[in-house]
Order: C-alpha cells, then structure tokens, then sequence
C-alpha cells in the first residue's frame, strides 16, 4: 500500500456515526475527527461528509461551517425503510431543511422482495420531487435483497426514479436478522448498474463492514477500473464508514 492511495480512500469517506446514543458532544468531535482524521499530522487530508440522524444536523453544521465537509443525514424510516413515499417524502425535505447538503435514504425491501422492484422507484421518485437537486444517495440493503439479479433490477429502478448514488447497506440489523453489508461481488455488481446508467453520472457507496485497509483498497481498485480513472470524485465513490477512518491514519503512518 502507499500513501496516496490511503489519502485517496479518505477523500471518499462518509465518516458516520447513527447510533441511538449520539449526543452533540460526540458529534462535534465526529466532525473534527472529519476535518483532521490525525491530528498529529495536518497533512491528511479531510474526509468527503458526515452522516448522521437529522435531529444533530445543527450541531454539525456549526461545526462544519467553511470546511467543505458535505453533511448528510438518513432519511426514509432509517434503518427499516417501512414508512410510505409520502412519509419518505416528507422526512427528507426535512432534512434538508434542517442543512442536510446530502440524503441517504432507506428503501422498503418489502415490496422489492415480494417481487416488485418498481416499488423502489416510486419511493425515490418521490422523494426527489422533494428535495430538488439535493444528491440522493439510495439504500438498497444488498444483503438482503441477495439475488444479483434482483440488485441489478432495483438499481436500474431507483436510478431511473433520480438517485445520483447506489449504496449498499444501512450497516444495521433488523429484528435479529443479520445480513452481509457490502461485499466486492455486489459493489461490482453496483458499479456496473452506475456506468451502463448514460443518462446521467451515478456513483456507488460502499458500507456495512468495511473496516480493513486491505478491504477498503479492494474496493478502491473495483471503483478505479469501473469508471477508467485513478482520480475518483466523491460523486463516483463513497465509503461509508466509522471505524476504518481510524486504521487508515494508522495505517498511513506506517507508511510515512
């Protein structure tokens, strides 16, 4: 491994942080750890956003304020996604009202499963209406939608219905059940869905279990080879992430 691709992985991540017990003291040092993963090096550079629940997006707007740092929030009944696409709708205008610059919404595998990946579409669709040009950063919970096939087919339908990001999992588990969060087969299957999508650029957001370096450049190389570039833009890839920043600084500096 080298530096630059370390740093290049930094610049993609979405530093995260969705739990129950979030308080704005943990946010506020989430959103220093973001402007300056190492403080013992300033040299590191930032990372592209962070992702938290909407009712502390004020906490990390003052904190990010002339940073550059996007800030996103989940929206659409986090981490279920059971909620109706007026709900949806409504949650994420919210949201942005409240200075979200970023969705990451939920969908309702509900439907999807029972065999109407169409449903995905109508839920995006909505919520595009009501958040305008706000970047959408669609959650299709691969892992439990499980067949390569059926990922293929409700990517193609969320990203018709106007998300400008494919994102694997919510990185939660749901009444016990346990499914795999990102994995290299559906991150390839996810970039290609991104790059045959003409009409307009599509990124992927890789999350649920990446917490190694070594994994983290495996899918940095995926992304690298799917869109033809070393130099990728947050727009193209994201990692959604909480612990890997931490062994990414470790990491660097043994490379130093």
């Amino acid at each position: 491994m080298n530096g630059a691709d370390l740093d290049a992985i930094i610049r993609l991540v979405d530093l995260t942080s969705l739990g129950t017990d979030d308080t704005p003291a943990l946010i506020t040092a989430l959103c220093w750890d973001a402007q300056q993963p190492d403080p013992e090096d300033a040299t590191v550079p930032p990372v592209a956003a962070v992702c938290i629940y909407p009712a502390l997006l004020s906490t990390a707007e003052n904190a990010l304020q002339g940073t550059g740092i996007r800030l996103a929030a989940v929206a659409g009944a986090f981490p279920s996604g059971v909620a109706d696409p007026q709900t949806k709708a409504a949650q994420a205008a919210a949201a942005v009202a409240a200075g979200a610059q970023e969705i990451d919404l939920t969908i309702d595998r509900r439907p999807v499963l029972a065999g109407h990946p169409e449903h995905a579409g109508v839920e995006v669709g909505a919520v595009r209406a009501a958040i305008g040009d706000v970047p959408l950063k669609v959650i299709l919970e691969t892992g439990e939608l499980q067949h390569p096939g059926l990922i293929a087919t409700t990517a193609h339908a969320v990203m018709a219905a106007g998300a400008d990001m494919l994102k694997t999992s919510t990185g939660k588990a749901s009444r016990g059940k346990h499914w795999p969060g990102a994995t290299p087969q559906v991150a390839g299957i996810l970039l290609a869905a991104a790059v045959e999508h003409t009409d307009r650029p599509v990124g992927v957001k890789v999350s649920g279990g990446v917490r190694t370096v070594e994994a983290a450049l495996e899918y940095l190389a995926l992304a690298r080879k799917a869109y033809g570039t070393d130099n990728l833009t947050p727009d193209q890839f994201r990692f959604g992430a909480s612990a890997l920043l931490g062994e990414l600084v470790r990491a660097r500096r043994t490379s130093a």
